[in-house]
């Protein structure tokens, strides 16, 4: 049984999450779970996972990706997805939810996506002020 491996590393305002290894059923699950609500519950709310080295993911691991998209954006976060294999695009695609996550080939990409997202944030709580 191979575990999921979690790396944590800071580029700026974002927390990247380099995944390695199996996320499906179980455990695995389980600890992507918690790793993404403790950064929630940090205040970390810009958050790229790097699927690079994710070998699987089944319907469980599809749907712990889709919660934490929803909760993150429910609290004006916001999770991309960074360089899954063509087995995961495959899979993603078939359930449609390349629609839904901004998925990113380069890394430099992705953050400047969430650069530009970090502006407009910062624009819209000045606007109240």
């Amino acid at each position: 049984m191979i575990n999921l491996y979690i790396n944590e590393r800071r580029v700026g305002d974002v927390t990247i999450l380099d995944l390695k290894g199996r996320i499906r059923v179980g455990g695995t699950t389980v600890s992507l779970h918690k790793s993404i609500r403790c950064l929630i519950q940090e205040d970390k709310r810009l958050i790229l996972l790097n699927l690079a080295g994710v070998t699987f993911i089944d319907s469980s691991g599809l749907g712990e990706l889709i919660a934490s998209h929803v909760t993150l954006r429910g609290k004006g976060g916001e999770i991309k997805l960074l360089q899954p294999t063509e087995s995961l695009r495959e899979l993603m695609s078939a359930a449609k939810l390349l629609a839904v996550f901004d998925v990113y080939e380069a890394e430099s990409e992705a953050l400047a996506a969430f650069a530009s997202r970090v502006l407009e944030v910062k624009k819209s709580q000045l606007s109240f002020v």
